[in-house]
């Protein structure tokens, strides 16, 4: 664990650094010893992972490394710049597994404003990967009847709107923010469910539509006309 001091230092060089470097290039550990230390450190947290076989073990894992991670982030994300950066992947991605929602989102309005990738293994675009992981996690948590934080899901369709996914993927984080909402919001509930189907037939969520119409349509019988006028009073 890095004392303050040196947390400050490795934040204000990740920043310098890459506001040094050229929009759109790589940084390297050639041209940033910032990125020299986080590089090294990756791939030793990586090495450690690919020890584990157990998933719950690794997301203890990835959660415990986390944090040495986060001068250096907010340097690169403090820079302004947009410089591609192999750390900044794996860190974003690690947010999501652990279910640090607001620091995964922190970066991905860094990755997605100046148009990086993600490293080569990741195999999706960002708004792919940013859109599909919490939205599978979302949906894992309703059928488990645990909660979750739909604000989450509702930044995530905001910040990927105008990017290119599969359909599928899209339909997926309608779905999950449709069930999340059936109890609070059922007509919005209904809104997401009815735009999940149209992109994509297949989706799941047929049956979340049909009980949410009956559940609207019940609670609307039951409620009386405004517009009747008041028992008479006899006088």
């Amino acid at each position: 664990m890095l004392s303050p001091a040196q947390a400050h230092l490795m934040r204000v060089q990740a920043e310098t650094a890459t506001a040094q470097a050229a929009p759109g290039a790589e940084v390297d550990t050639s041209t940033s010893r910032a990125h020299a230390m986080m590089r090294a450190k990756l791939d030793t947290d990586r090495r450690r992972l690919k020890m584990v076989q157990s998933v719950e073990r690794k997301i203890d894992v990835k959660r415990e490394v986390l944090p040495a991670y986060e001068d250096y982030v907010a340097g690169v994300i403090g820079s302004g710049q947009g410089v591609q950066d192999e750390v900044l992947g794996y860190v974003l991605t690690w947010r999501i597994d652990v279910g640090d929602y607001a620091g995964a989102l922190d970066v991905a309005r860094y990755v997605l404003e100046h148009n990086l990738s993600l490293p080569d293994r990741f195999q999706r675009t960002p708004a792919t990967l940013i859109a599909e992981e919490p939205a599978g996690q979302a949906l894992k948590a309703y059928d488990a009847k645990k909660p979750f934080d739909v604000d989450v899901l509702h930044a995530i369709l905001e910040l990927t709107e105008s990017r290119d996914m599969p359909d599928e993927v899209r339909a997926k984080l309608h779905m999950a923010m449709g069930r999340h909402l059936s109890e609070s919001e059922p007509h919005q509930a209904l809104e997401h469910l009815r735009r999940a189907v149209e992109l994509h037939d297949k989706v799941g969520a047929k049956k979340d539509i049909e009980r949410l119409e009956r559940v609207i349509r019940n609670t609307h019988d039951a409620t009386p006309a405004s517009n009747e006028p008041p028992p008479d009073s006899g006088t």
